[in-house]
């Protein structure tokens, strides 16, 4: 997988996490203070759209993630 795609399961994943611990019909419901991540994550994906920063990217880099998938010959 490249950063691209695992930045968008991450980003799936915390947001359908969030909102099942923070929406009360939900029956994981913790506290409606787990909807900031989904806010969070919203505002990061933003961002990163216009600016090119993203954490996630930063710390797939470290763990040696590639951008793009190699070209076949």
């Amino acid at each position: 997988m490249t950063t691209n795609e695992y930045v968008r399961a991450f980003a799936g994943a915390f947001v359908l996490i969030s909102l099942a611990l923070g929406v009360e019909a939900s029956p994981l419901f913790v506290s409606k203070h787990f909807l900031w991540v989904t806010g969070f994550v919203g505002l990061n994906l933003f961002q990163s759209a216009f600016t090119g920063l993203c954490p996630l990217v930063n710390i797939l880099h470290k763990f040696g993630v590639q951008d793009e998938k190699p070209r076949r010959a």
